[in-house]
């Protein structure tokens, strides 16, 4: 490592060895060995000008292999400081001088203290300033305002001296809210196994600490009471034992310290997993995973998410702590008034207990099973409620739920049944049949003071274990149960990690020329069945749309116009027959560079207004936060598709709050905004399904001349 330097252009590395800077990284922060990648991609003529959702494609290929993954990040002019700072490992585009040349960036990785850490291209770490790196990354934008602060500065007869800082606070104040691109994030993936995120979190080395804490703790305790024993049995009480007994129980305190700290830890790293993991999960739900799923299901695995963490940490804890704790206890035992039987008793009462809560389990389960169905039910009556009360005799409102609450309170009195024969039984039990053990002991084999009060000590140490164990066995099953609804969220993750793409192929792809003559997309015998063994809904089906075209499909309802809707946008996978876009596949594009390029607006009863505000639902599929430009173009297009009005009637305008909880929207509104949605995402190619139903004849006129001026290519469907 060098000392800190002050000029970053050294530092920076070209467009053509990122390569080079992934793999770095990648060993970094795995720190393993990368699979094969085949030929590595080389970058483009194109990629020096592309933007950063592209270029982040790019770098995704490149460090696919490693498990890792790319994004964009933007941030405003006051900012910057705190992304340099905070964010990290880092890729920051360098400002080029005149705009020639290769573009260069510079890798920056965590803060170790009041310094970055800066990966040269000599492959050594060189400590910088962060207001170095945030001055080279802001440098195009602040380029054009230098010259004029300067003649300011000077006429206010600032001196010299402070110059520099009353630069930085004119610049802070004038460019606050600009918008900059130019910096990507590198970081693990959700998607990698949990034994790789928890290595990279280093979980392994806090749960070694742990063990190793607890168990010393655990065996300074015994030698600590050891002491005092071999003290007070005698009759004399020796001021170096009781010096010795102090020292050893001190020790054991601050081992327990340190053995908590490493606990909490564990904790979080492993809570921070579970969390993004399923938050990745659900992001990468597929239309068939939640299609016929209710709220009342949805509702269900989010409670249940934080039941799994929390059971699952507190139940492992003090299961892990209780085993230490049983084996201790098992070798005390040993050495008592009794001997092996009394160890043999002892593990023979650990095993009962265990099918105890084996039994539970299963009890629990069916207990659960009906629970939800409760949960269910309850929050799709409560969504549906007017529904209910515009078409349903009040009389059969609650026909079921006298049995349901019947079936559930019987199955609750199983499992408290279980439950209390767990919790109570087994601890107590214990202590009854182990002092019965002794006693015999004592009969059979008298043996003197000292081994009885090494099997009492035994018994009671380990009837302190077996009540953590029952505890940490509720928790566990506790968290079993919910993991059996979050559990389709965790798999549905490794989905997240599509296999590397030729990232070449895909930049070439991500702006096609339109004088090729290339169809925009390409359908050539197409099938499609919803099960293994069903009909299908798509059979043969041949297709090919060409830039500037407009197509209107026609059919009755079921015939699977919406079905082929969704293979054309990339939601749905045929279940045979070729698809291109622009002579790519969906495997070679990705599906994220898809869906950007093959827009559908579908239906009414599918389509959403989020409660968010309007700006957010017209451009969201556009990039967030916005910028002038952006919110300038939703209302222009909203003002040409008729919202003119509603836009003047809300109080906040662009930034006024709609959907369930905010302004309310009528069909028509929505069914506008859902068209200028789509709209605003400057799509290759722009569906509409079943767009216009909701809209009156004028309305209709108006956004059909508009859709038709506006969108490059379109397909609409529509009844005969």
């Amino acid at each position: 490592m060098r000392h800190s330097v002050v000029d970053v252009q050294p530092l920076a590395w070209p467009l053509v060895r990122l390569a080079e800077v992934v793999d770095w990284l990648g060993q970094r922060e795995t720190g393993g060995t990368a699979p094969r990648r085949g030929r590595i991609p080389t970058p483009l003529p194109v990629l020096a000008q592309a933007d950063d959702e592209t270029f982040a494609r790019w770098l995704a290929g490149l460090a696919w292999p490693w498990a890792l993954e790319v994004e964009p990040v933007y941030a405003s002019y006051g900012e910057m400081g705190q992304v340099v700072r905070r964010l990290g490992p880092l890729l920051v585009r360098l400002p080029e001088p005149d705009n020639a040349g290769e573009p260069r960036f510079l890798v920056t990785l965590r803060r170790r203290g009041w310094w970055l850490m800066v990966l040269g291209p000599d492959g050594v770490l060189h400590r910088v300033a962060p207001e170095v790196v945030r001055e080279a990354w802001g440098a195009a934008v602040e380029a054009p305002h230098l010259a004029a602060l300067a003649q300011c500065l000077e006429r206010a007869g600032v001196p010299a001296a402070r110059q520099t800082r009353a630069r930085r606070a004119l610049l802070e104040a004038e460019l606050a809210s600009t918008r900059l691109g130019g910096c990507w994030r590198v970081r693990f993936s959700p998607s990698a196994s949990l034994w790789s995120q928890a290595r990279h979190a280093r979980i392994p080395g806090a749960l070694g600490s742990l063990l190793a804490g607890y168990s010393g703790h655990l065996a300074l305790t015994l030698l600590a009471w050891w002491l005092l024993s071999q003290s007070t049995l005698t009759g004399a009480l020796a001021w170096g034992w009781l010096g010795g007994w102090i020292a050893l129980l001190g020790t054991a305190v601050a081992l327990q310290g340190l053995a908590t700290i490493a606990q909490n830890q564990i904790s979080i790293g492993l809570g921070s997993i579970f969390k993004q993991r399923l938050l990745y999960g659900a992001l990468h739900l597929t239309p068939e995973d939640i299609r016929h799923q209710g709220a009342g299901h949805f509702l269900s695995q989010v409670m249940e998410s934080e039941a799994v963490e929390l059971l699952a940490l507190g139940g492992g804890w003090l299961t892990v702590l209780a085993l230490v704790q049983l084996s201790v206890a098992a070798g005390i035992v040993t050495l008592g008034a009794v001997g092996w039987p009394h160890a043999l008793l002892l593990l023979g009462w650990i095993l009962g207990a265990l099918a105890l809560g084996w039994g539970h389990w299963h009890r629990s389960q069916t207990w659960m099973t009906t629970y939800r169905e409760m949960t269910q039910t309850l929050v799709e009556q409560m969504v549906g409620h007017r529904t209910r009360l515009a078409q349903e005799d009040r009389a059969h409102w609650h026909d079921d739920d006298d049995q349901q609450l019947e079936r559930y309170m019987r199955q609750s009195t199983q499992v408290d049944r279980l439950s209390i024969a767990l919790t109570a039984l087994i601890p107590r039990g214990w202590s009854v049949v182990g002092l019965g053990m002794i006693c015999y002991g004592m009969l059979v084999r008298p043996s003197g003071v000292a081994p009885v009060a090494i099997s009492l000590g035994g018994l009671l140490l380990a009837l302190q274990a077996l009540t953590r164990l029952v505890n940490g066995t509720q928790s566990l099953v506790g968290a079993l149960l919910a993991w059996q609804q979050v559990g389709p969220l965790w798999q549905a993750a490794r989905r997240g990690r599509d296999p590397a793409v030729p990232a070449g192929d895909m930049l070439a792809a991500s702006a096609p020329p339109a004088e090729t003559g290339q169809p925009v997309l390409t359908a050539r015998e197409l099938s499609f069945r919803y099960r293994p063994q069903g009909h299908e809904v798509l059979r043969e089906c041949n297709l090919q749309i060409r830039r500037g075209e407009r197509l209107l499909l026609e059919g009755p309802s079921g015939g699977g116009k919406s079905t082929l809707a969704a293979l054309l946008a990339g939601a749905r996978t045929p279940a045979s027959g070729i698809l291109l876009l622009w002579g790519y596949d969906q495997p070679t594009l990705g599906a994220a560079a898809w869906r950007q390029r093959v827009v559908v607006v579908p239906q009414f009863h599918e389509n959403h207004v989020l409660s968010a505000t309007l700006a957010f639902n017209l451009l969201m599929g556009r990039g967030w936060p916005p910028q002038p430009a952006d919110l300038a173009a939703a209302e222009a297009v909203c003002r040409a598709l008729g919202l003119g009005d509603v836009l003047d009637r809300m109080p906040s305008g662009m930034q006024q709050m709609v959907g369930e909880h905010g302004w309310q929207l009528s069909h028509g509104e929505r069914s506008r905004l859902y068209i200028a949605r789509a709209l605003l995402q400057h799509a290759d190619l722009l569906i509409l399904d079943e767009s216009f139903g909701a809209l009156d004849p004028e309305n209709l006129q108006r956004t059909l001349r508009y859709v038709l001026q506006r969108a490059p290519t379109l397909l609409v469907i529509a009844h005969p």
